[in-house]
């Protein structure tokens, strides 16, 4: 049988490529705007795993389930000690530096990342639209290690069942095994790219999107290795540098609008492969550079550097502030320092115990390891125990606010009386409350998503005027305002809410062509049941938060605005008031999450403000609806509530203003009232 890529026992140019990996994802996490891909050093690790797990189990077949334990625990030996240590510290620096805000949401994906399971969370996360806008928890990055982990659990099942149908039908040892390995690498490539056209978000951290990267290496064990005379020739260098140079190109031309992982993985992962292929020897391979001390020094390492850099990152502004270069730098040491004591008393000791023997003898590992989830989860509950406690200022405040809507410096009205940012009495509510301080539309569930096949409507107060509520999530943070109005006006408000939906005869690009198709059909069902004389008011609001179909955001606005234009002069043509509240002005990615940044600023007013510039955000709604001229169709505009002349806070008399980067707080909503209600009432006198 020809001798096959796995039977090398040290690759010096396997340590060179961790070291790239490492040093990719280290330098994008600290400078994304400048090695704009270098997320793929993940691929990177993905394949080097997928290779040296396979060669691993092919030089030793599983033949018994206990032969599978022994794998799995020698997996568990290996890499559990290090991470949990690190998993550790990171709850211990949550607690320490990290504001209450984020305790619950991290302290949940450090039980995620436990039990390596941190991908699915964040998958699940990344389909809830207000989730989005949630602080980059310290963890985030064990993603890819539970992809990993996950790959473990399961390869060794299948290459052994692979080698016992190969021994069943007598075939060439490895054919069967290559033949299935081929077969799982290319199903999962093809899910890979139909599903991250789909839905991108999830198809980042789903194991069987990114399974076909580890299957690669896999199938490079399989396959015959290069000899050793083609090694040291120019061919073998070519390919070896060909290698490289497919790694490095992706790390500098791709950027977060690239489909990924899809075909475009195949990039660096083709690249990996060919250099791991190849095993190329000579002075013009690129072999002395990848086996070169400091490469083999970063590769040797690159596990524990991978596991302490991003907690580092994610912390330590907590308590220096804005990491600067010299700070990222000292990012970098500090992230190497660790890793050397790490590995040394840490991930060596471990594996030394692994060499002596084979046996199961896991017992003390298992003690310490049940310890640690005892301690990991213990700091779980008491974060959640502490952070609960104030959930009830929100509930506490929203009674209490009634009382004070109106008061010269309270909410909304400080910003007509020229009042100073804060009154004294405190936060409403505390930053933490602030997060869940929503309208009462999200907890009875009013909202339109996915495919818009769904579309409950809600209904608040019993009065005769029968006002309609139409938009996606920034008219949806109205309602608090609008039911204070309803109170005083005898309104009866019915919602039509989507999530992310404009409710326009534009397709939108929402991932899916179900979702594009349904919110076309949304709108012309908002229209049906809006649009014929069946309210006496309706409000809208909306945000432009994706592009249309096949256009960039920017390229959008015009497109919109037209839509919008045609849309509502349907809309108006059954002669009902149509009010458009124009959309708030809001941080967006400039403050990712307002109540975070409150509560980890010395001084919020000048960390987390910004200015009517940056936060104003363009509405082709309220444009359309000016430019139509239409006597039934009317823009008020509270901008002026949220922003003076040269300044856009997230305190305004003492009520915190978003609940994340662009919703408004249910509190702050509220001390709106009287305001948008004299501006309805000198438009259409309702």
């Amino acid at each position: 049988m020809a001798k096959t890529v796995r039977d090398a026992v040290f690759r010096g140019d396997i340590q060179g490529l961790r070291a790239l990996a490492v040093g990719l994802v280290v330098l994008y996490h600290l400078w994304p705007t400048h090695v704009t891909g270098g997320f793929i050093g993940v691929d990177v690790f993905f394949v080097i795993s997928g290779f040296l797990i396979t060669s691993h189990l092919v030089r030793n077949p599983p033949r018994s389930f206990k032969d599978v334990r022994v794998f799995w625990i020698r997996r568990v030996k290996r890499l559990l000690p290090a991470s949990f240590l690190v998993l550790f510290a990171t709850l211990v620096g949550i607690l320490l530096l990290a504001p209450d805000t984020v305790w619950i949401d991290w302290s949940q994906q450090v039980l995620a990342s436990t039990f390596y399971v941190q991908n699915w969370a964040l998958a699940a996360t990344s389909v809830d639209y207000l989730a989005a806008d949630n602080a980059v928890s310290a963890v985030q990055h064990f993603w890819s290690l539970s992809v990993e982990e996950q790959f473990y659990l399961f390869w060794p099942l299948i290459i052994g069942i692979l080698f016992f149908l190969a021994a069943k039908a007598k075939a060439v040892r490895v054919s069967i095994p290559l033949l299935g390995v081929a077969v799982i690498l290319v199903l999962s490539l093809s899910y890979s790219i139909f599903y991250t056209s789909v839905d991108p978000g999830i198809a980042y951290f789903s194991t069987l999107t990114r399974g076909w990267e580890l299957a690669a290496g896999g199938l490079l064990a399989l396959l015959p290795k290069a000899t050793g005379a083609f090694r040291g020739s120019t061919g073998a260098a070519a390919i070896g540098w060909f290698g490289l140079a497919a790694v490095v190109l992706a790390a500098l031309a791709y950027d977060g609008s690239t489909p990924f992982p899809s075909y475009t993985a195949a990039l660096p992962v083709v690249g990996t492969a060919a250099v791991i292929w190849v095993h190329a020897e000579g002075r013009w391979s690129p072999a002395w550079l990848l086996g070169s001390k400091p490469s083999r020094f970063l590769g040797d390492h690159s596990y524990s550097i991978y596991l302490w850099h991003w907690p580092l990152i994610v912390l330590l502004p907590f308590a220096v502030g804005r990491l600067a270069w010299p700070g990222k730098l000292g990012v970098i040491s500090l992230s190497i320092l660790l890793a050397m004591a790490t590995k040394t008393f840490v991930e060596d000791r471990f594996r030394k115990k692994l060499d002596t023997s084979t046996m199961i003898t896991g017992g003390r590992f298992l003690l310490v390891g049940s310890l640690s989830l005892g301690l990991l989860s213990g700091g779980f509950l008491y974060m959640a125990d502490r952070a609960q406690s104030s959930q009830s200022d929100v509930l506490t405040m929203a009674r209490e606010v009634r009382l004070e809507v109106g008061k010269n410096c309270f909410g909304g009205a400080a910003m007509v009386n020229n009042c100073p940012p804060s009154n004294g009495l405190g936060l409403v509510p505390t930053p933490l409350a602030a997060k869940t301080d929503k309208s009462q539309a999200y907890a009875d569930g009013c909202w339109s998503e996915g495919d818009f096949s769904k579309r409950p409507i809600c209904t608040y107060g019993n009065g005769p005027t029968k006002v309609a509520l139409v938009g996606n999530s920034h008219a949806g943070h109205w309602l608090p305002t609008l039911q204070e109005i309803a109170k005083d006006r005898g309104w009866t408000i019915s919602t039509f809410l989507a999530s992310r939906c404009v409710a326009t005869g534009i397709p939108t690009a929402f991932g899916t062509e179900a979702g594009t198709r349904g919110c076309l059909d949304y709108g012309q069902w908002v229209l049906d049941k809006t649009a014929h004389g069946q309210f006496d008011l309706i409000v809208s609001s909306d945000r432009l938060s994706l592009p249309v179909q096949g256009m960039t955001m920017a390229q959008s606005v015009k497109p919109a605005e037209k839509g919008h234009r045609d849309f509502l002069a349907k809309w108006s043509a059954g002669g009902t008031p149509i009010v458009v509240i124009r959309d708030n002005p809001f941080p967006g990615n400039t403050v990712p999450n307002i109540p975070d940044c409150i509560a980890g600023s010395r001084d919020p007013m000048a960390d987390c403000s910004g200015t009517p510039k940056s936060w104003y955000q363009p509405d082709p709604v309220a444009a359309a609806a000016k430019a139509l001229h239409d006597p039934d169709i009317h823009v008020v505009d509270m901008s002026g509530f949220f922003c003076t002349k040269n300044s856009c806070p997230p305190i305004i008399g003492s009520v915190i203003v978003y609940f994340d980067s662009s919703h408004i707080t249910a509190t702050y909503s509220r001390t709106l009232a009287p305001f948008l209600e004299r501006k309805i009432e000198q438009v259409v006198g309702k």
